[in-house]
This record gives structure tokens, C-alpha cells and sequence, in this order.
């Protein structure tokens, strides 16, 4: 039986593709092992979204070889596909499979091995495609995740948004999305398998079903996971603010499901930075949807993406995005320093920003995201909420449980009992604890 390693690097539907991955190499036989020495097959799935993870990606090829320098290297997803010439990216690796190629992943290792024997030597097998001129949806599916409570369900793939700085949409392809009577067929087997929660995700999640010619939207798919019996609680991943409407909202929160965690990318909240970004919207019409879901929810948790030091990002405008996120009052503020990606528009914009200049903006962000996010988990100090326990942990001889409030607010619960995958009513600061308070 021939063993294989997996590590996944970048985004949650990397994560989800990777899982089915495996679940692919266990249907077929091989033995899934640690990403550590004695592999036969070792399979990175790749990032590119920044440098970092373009240099994480290379890490991780060239630390797999080095492991076990006999083995199969298998390089996937974005990294290599932004490669234009795959077959020279890295000597490290022996098969590169570009995004919507995964899913043939068995028969791709089978023509690899009879091919290599064929040459008898070095021999590279690419599976590329063209992405950008695809409508195929990729089919992948799971039955389990690594995660014993909670499922991450990709339901959409591409973007068509062509935001400035972002490379995905030329790595990802266009809009597709994936039919919601197979959401609900693997949604409903995972119930059955014991999950409570799932996460849906995408890279473009509220373009869900513009590809569609039958009128399919996010919320009917939203409304038809709802339905499926087991399944406790409804995550939804990163949403583009425009999709925030009255009818939305509204619809949302009829829905007993929904967890009140909303992530809204926001990226800047400078009115000209959000222009030369390509972002669509303005920040007044952005503070406007996070005010709808406010409407609607008691006390959403709202989280968002903001870029420091984006090409002529001056002094100025960083200070109005900075007052902008401190208006919004956000639970949680992801920053990132701009990274400069070829291909790009702004990659060659004028007044590109020193980095140490990025570096001082982002820690004035991080800051401010240490005090909202405090300020926001202690207005439930005393409060009566519901915690989805997922984990154990150990902590000066004691035993607490791990698990997230809907508002994905991170709790410890005191325990000898094994309480793993349950979902309880607690108090917080009395029955549960924040994580960073213990």
C-alpha cells in the first residue's frame, strides 16, 4: 500500500480541495500518512494569493523532496498554475495539476508512474489548463473533514471581479458554481456523518449562481441547506458587501441557522483607494450594509479584510480607512500589507508604498483590531449563549473543552466529561471562558 502525505496551504477552499483529495487517495487505496519523512507521494496544494505564500508554497515542495528525494512530488493549484512555463517552475517537482484538474488526481498519478517507467528517468507530467476559458465546474466531494464538528462546503469557484492588486481571478477562471442538489446531497451525508455546522465557501461566495441560466442565487442555496435535517448551524464565508440587501438581510434572519457572523470584505476605507482597487462600491455604501445586518441581528459579529499601504496610498487616506474601521466598529479586522503581484494593474501603479511604511500602518490597525475585538467578546461577560465544543485542551492539569459561540467568539469550558460535539447553553464568564482569559 503506498502512503501519501497532503499539505495544504492558503485559502478555505484550498482546504476543501485538499480534503477531497485525500478522501480520493483513501477510496483508491493508499495510505494517508503525516506530511513528514517516509511518504512514496507527497501533494502540496499551492497558494499564490501573495508572496509570502508563493515562497510557503516553494518551502514546502523542496522540504517534500528533500524528505524522501525517491518520492512523488505533486504540486497543485494556484502557485502553479500562475506559472506560465510549469514545467520549469521547480526541479523539486514531478507532476504539476492545475486548478479543475484535481479531481483526476488517481488517474494522473497512474499515468505518471507508467510514464516514468516508459522514460526511464526524469520525466515531469503536467496537468494544466487553460482556466480562464472554462465553464466546468470541478467536481469534489466529502464525506468527512478533518474538523469532527464542523464542514467547510465549497460551493463556487473564479471570480469575475478583477479587483486591481488580485491575481485569483486569472489563477481561478471565471464564475462557477456548483449545482445546489449536489450541495445538499454532500451537506446531507456529512449531517449524517455527525456534523452540526457547516461553512459554505467560495473564492467569489455572493457570485454564487450568476452562471446559472435557471434563477439560483446564494440565499435559495442558503434556504435549501437550512432545511437538511442534523445540520445545526450555517457559516457563511467571505461576502462581497453588495450582496447585503433588505431582501437579504431579512430573508437571513428568519433563518434559526444562521449564524450572526458576517464577513464583508472591505479592503480599504478610503473613498479613492476603494476607486484605484476596482472595489464597486463606496465606504458610505459599505457602512450602509453593515448597518442592515445590524438591523436584523442583535449584535453581529461583522469581520472584514483591510490592505495597508496599497500603490499612493498616502498618509491621508490610510488615516481615513482607520477612521472608517474604527467607525464601523468591526469584532475582528484581518490586515494585510500589500503585496505587488506581476500581472496585475497595480502591480505597475505610480507611488508604490515603502514597506516599512506598511509595516507602521499595519500595526496601527493591529492595535485598534486588539481593542475592538476585547471590547466586542466582553459584551457578553454574563450573558447566556451556545457554544459548539470542537476540541480539548490541556492547561495547568486541567481539562477544558474548546468551542465556538455562534458569533464564532472562541470559549474554554472546564470538564472532565468528554463533551466533544455537543452544543451547550453557558454562561459566559461563568460556565465558559474565553480562550485568551485562561
Amino acid at each position: 500500500m503506498k502512503k501519501a502525505a497532503l499539505h495544504n496551504l492558503g485559502c478555505k477552499v484550498n482546504a476543501y480541495e485538499t480534503e477531497a483529495m485525500q478522501e480520493l487517495l483513501e477510496q483508491n487505496g493508499y495510505e494517508i500518512v503525516p506530511f513528514q519523512e517516509g511518504a512514496d507521494i507527497y501533494i502540496i496544494n499551492t497558494c499564490t494569493v501573495t508572496n509570502m505564500a508563493d515562497r510557503k508554497s516553494r518551502q514546502m515542495i523542496h522540504r517534500a523532496k528533500k524528505m524522501n528525494p525517491d518520492a512523488i512530488v505533486v504540486a497543485a493549484g494556484c502557485y502553479v498554475q500562475a506559472q506560465e512555463n510549469s514545467d520549469k517552475i521547480d526541479e523539486c517537482i514531478d507532476i504539476v495539476i492545475g486548478n479543475n484538474k484535481k479531481q483526476n488526481l488517481i488517474e494522473i498519478l497512474e499515468e505518471y508512474e507508467q510514464k516514468r517507467k516508459e522514460a526511464d528517468g526524469v520525466f515531469v507530467q503536467q496537468e494544466v489548463i487553460d482556466i480562464n476559458h472554462t465553464k466546468e465546474y470541478e467536481e469534489l466531494h466529502l464525506t468527512k473533514t478533518a474538523e469532527h464538528t464542523r464542514a467547510y462546503i465549497k460551493v463556487q469557484d473564479g471570480c469575475n471581479q478583477f479587483c486591481t492588486y488580485c491575481i485569483i481571478p486569472y489563477m481561478r477562471g471565471r464564475v462557477r458554481s456548483r449545482r445546489k442538489e449536489e450541495v445538499v446531497e454532500e451537506v446531507s451525508a456529512l449531517a449524517a456523518n455527525g456534523y452540526k455546522e457547516v461553512v459554505l465557501t467560495g473564492i467569489h461566495l455572493s457570485s454564487y449562481g450568476v452562471d446559472f441560466e435557471e434563477k439560483e442565487t446564494l440565499l435559495s442555496l442558503i434556504q435549501a441547506v437550512h432545511a437538511i435535517e442534523g445540520i445545526e448551524r450555517i457559516r457563511l464565508g467571505s461576502l462581497e458587501p453588495r450582496i447585503i440587501t433588505e431582501e437579504f438581510a431579512s430573508a437571513l434572519s428568519a433563518l434559526p441557522k444562521i449564524c450572526p457572523h458576517f464577513h464583508l470584505s472591505l479592503q480599504s476605507g478610503c473613498e479613492e483607494t476603494l476607486k484605484r482597487m476596482n472595489r464597486r462600491y463606496s465606504a458610505e455604501e459599505y457602512f450602509e450594509k453593515c448597518m442592515l445586518l445590524r438591523k436584523y441581528f442583535e449584535n453581529p459579529a461583522l469581520t472584514t479584510d483591510i490592505i495597508v499601504g496599497f500603490p499612493g496610498e498616502t498618509e491621508e487616506e490610510f488615516e481615513e480607512s482607520r477612521a472608517f474601521v474604527e467607525k464601523v466598529n468591526f469584532y475582528e479586522t484581518h490586515i494585510f500589507k500589500y503585496s505587488k503581484r506581476q500581472g496585475t494593474k497595480a502591480a505597475v501603479m505610480p507611488n508604490q508604498v515603502p514597506e516599512p511604511e506598511k509595516t507602521k500602518r499595519s500595526n496601527t490597525l493591529l492595535a485598534l483590531d486588539e481593542r475592538n475585538r476585547k471590547a466586542y467578546e466582553e459584551q457578553f461577560a454574563g450573558k447566556e449563549t451556545e457554544i459548539l465544543v470542537e476540541e480539548q485542551m490541556e492547561k495547568d492539569g486541567k481539562t477544558y473543552w474548546i468551542g465556538h459561540t455562534k458569533e464564532y467568539i472562541r470559549l474554554a469550558i472546564l470538564s472532565d466529561e468528554n463533551l466533544s460535539g455537543r452544543l451547550l447553553r453557558v454562561t459566559v464568564g461563568k460556565d465558559a471562558w474565553t480562550v485568551d482569559a485562561l
